[in-house]
């Protein structure tokens, strides 16, 4: 009787070590399971970040901010700083290297003003005849700037930008080196990326601001106001633009009336 109850002690214990083993063996099976599940979710999360970060550059450098500024190539594009004189170019010369003074009317608002003829002769030369010939008078000034930037520009051919084909010169004189404009500056409006397509069109800096240089450079600075810019911005420049954009035509229209040189 004895050796039957230790049979069947020994056989029941043999039994609770094979369950135990069998749930330990299912536990580690789970584990495994879990384990694997979970490499597979950070493996898909990986992939997730690393495509939405990819999209991201993407969009940044083709559609953002971030576009580049592709790189102007040497063999194919002429040198923008070159060009030739067209038209009835007055010689430098006659700017006399001298400091000239004058008044110029926008509307009703008078403008005094000092002209550079040492600093940008061939500017200063091409402004005096324009002057003295009447071009200004009856031009209207067709643009206008609010942003950082804070201009207004005059002297077109047909009043809405058009330049003068037949009027051209170069080449850029007296531009900062900094890009910097202070208030009160005259300067010539020329297309971009050419420095031989100066003419008769000039802005006025209605207060200090940065204007980026192009691959011609910066833009002839050829003299500055010095009386009469306050009333400029009270009565055209605070007025903003007709359409209410940051550059556009100026929301009280503008002519030059008159431009007298002392």
């Amino acid at each position: 009787m004895a050796r039957s109850n230790n049979a069947q002690r020994e056989a029941k214990t043999a039994r609770d070590r094979l369950r135990r083993y069998q749930a330990k063996q299912d536990v580690h099976e789970i584990q495994v399971r879990r384990r694997k599940r979970d490499n597979l979710v950070s493996i898909a999360g990986a992939a997730v970040v690393l495509s939405l970060a990819a999209v991201t550059q993407v969009v940044y450098f083709t559609a953002g901010p971030g576009v580049p500024t592709p790189a102007p190539s040497s063999t194919s594009t002429p040198d923008a700083t070159k060009g030739t004189n067209i038209g009835p170019i007055p010689d430098p010369a006659t700017a006399e290297a001298k400091t000239w003074t004058g008044t110029m009317m926008l509307n009703d608002v008078k403008l005094e003003f000092e002209l550079d003829g040492k600093a940008a002769p061939q500017g200063v030369a091409s402004f005096l005849n324009d002057a003295k010939t009447d071009y200004f008078v009856g031009k209207d000034c067709h643009r206008l700037t609010t942003g950082s930037t804070h201009l207004i520009q005059c002297g077109s051919v047909d009043g809405k930008g058009g330049s003068d084909p037949n009027y051209r010169f170069g080449p850029i004189e007296n531009a900062p080196a900094d890009n910097l404009y202070p208030a009160g500056t005259i300067a010539l409006a020329r297309i971009s990326g050419a420095a031989y397509t100066q003419g008769h069109q000039f802005f006025i800096m209605l207060q200090d601001g940065g204007i980026p240089s192009d691959a011609a450079g910066g833009y002839t600075i050829i003299g500055k106001i010095t009386g009469g810019l306050d009333q400029l911005e009270a009565e055209i420049g605070s007025k903003g633009t007709k359409n209410g954009s940051s550059d556009g035509l100026p929301a009280v229209p503008t002519t030059i009336t008159s431009v007298t040189i002392n």
